[in-house]
């Protein structure tokens, strides 16, 4: 596995609190995602099951057709669709070809189900968050 993916997930805060084993089996299931300039990736108000990491290119991010920022490298949407199947909050358009990591909520789930300090490290992390909004 290619550790620059591992390097990736790190700063995804979702994945913050797991270890490099971890780690590497989520990134073991990621599959490479390839989007053209123009493509939309995501869609305000549609549900989305994709969660995606930006290995090469950049992306538009727009809430109610207003830029609010761009993505590069490094940046990832849709990791609460890894878990809920909510509406996009933002509609995200390839500005430039994209190489991304992708996932789905279905091949997250099976991880999570059969690795429980996963599923623990991912309670943790969603608690905290939940914590600093309040």
């Amino acid at each position: 596995m290619d550790e620059n993916r591992i390097e990736l997930l790190k700063r995804v805060p979702l994945f913050a609190g797991l270890d490099a084993r971890d780690l590497r089996d989520i990134a073991n299931t990621m599959k490479e995602r390839r989007f053209s300039s123009g493509d939309v990736i995501a869609e305000e108000g549609q549900t989305g099951v994709g969660f995606f990491v930006i290995e090469q290119g950049e992306a538009r991010v727009e809430v109610d057709g207003e830029e609010v920022r761009r993505l590069g490298a490094g940046d990832y949407l849709g990791e609460i669709a890894l878990i809920a199947e909510a509406p996009r909050t933002a509609t995200v358009t390839a500005e430039t070809d994209i190489v991304a990591l992708g996932l789905t909520s279905w091949e997250f789930r099976p991880i999570v189900e059969t690795n429980a300090s996963i599923a623990w490290k991912l309670l943790e992390t969603l608690a905290r968050r939940t914590a600093e909004q309040h």
